[in-house]
C-alpha cells in the first residue's frame, strides 16, 4: 500500500486511533512495572536501559549512548557517572581517538542486567502463556516493526524523519 493509497483508506484513522490508545496503555503499564521491578535493584530504569545498550551494542562513546537512549549528552553523562560509581560501567580510552572514551558494562553490570532481564522475562512468559505460538511470535514481530517505523518517522536515534516535537514546524 502506497502512502497515497493508505491515506484514502477509510479505516486508517480508526485503526490509528485504536493503535494509539492500545500503545499508550501498554507504555503506561510497562513504565510503572519497570520502575517497580528495576528500581529494587538500586538502579533507575534509565540506568538499566544504558547498561542494556552497552551490552547489546558493545563499547559505545558517550554520544552514541546518548543517541541510543534518546538523551542529551549531559544527561547521559550523569547516568554513566552513576553507573560507574556503582561499579556497573567503566570508561576506557578510545583506541582510535585518545580524546574520546568508550563506555562498557562491567561484569557486575552484565550480571545485574541478566538478573533484571530474567525477572522481566518470567513475567512476560506468564503474560503470553495462554496465547498460541504464532500469535506470540506475531506480536513480537509487530512490536519490533512498529518501533522501527516510529524511530524512523520521529527522527529518534540518529535516523532522519519528521521533527521530534510535534510543535516544531
Amino acid at each position: 500500500m502506497t502512502p497515497s493509497t493508505a491515506n484514502s483508506d477509510p479505516g486508517l484513522e480508526a485503526d490509528a486511533q485504536e493503535l494509539h490508545a492500545a500503545l499508550s496503555e501498554l507504555v503506561r503499564v510497562y513504565q510503572f512495572r519497570d520502575r517497580d521491578r528495576i528500581c529494587c535493584h538500586d538502579v533507575s530504569v534509565t540506568q538499566c536501559h544504558a547498561l542494556e545498550a552497552l551490552l547489546e551494542r558493545g563499547p559505545l562513546t558517550l554520544s552514541a549512548l546518548a543517541g541510543e537512549l534518546f538523551l542529551d549528552k549531559s544527561t547521559a553523562s550523569r547516568v554513566v557517572a552513576t553507573l560507574e560509581r556503582k561499579g556497573y560501567a567503566a570508561r576506557a580510552t578510545h583506541p582510535e581517538d585518545s580524546r574520546a572514551v568508550l563506555l562498557t558494562a562491567t561484569a557486575a553490570g552484565r550480571e545485574l542486567c541478566r538478573r533484571i532481564e530474567h525477572q522481566l522475562v518470567l513475567e512476560e512468559r506468564e503474560l503470553v502463556a495462554d496465547l498460541e505460538p504464532e500469535v506470540r511470535r506475531g506480536a513480537a514481530l509487530l512490536l519490533r516493526r512498529l518501533a522501527r517505523a516510529a524511530r524512523r518517522r520521529s527522527g529518534l536515534g540518529g535516523e532522519q524523519g519528521e521533527p521530534a516535537c510535534c510543535c516544531e514546524s
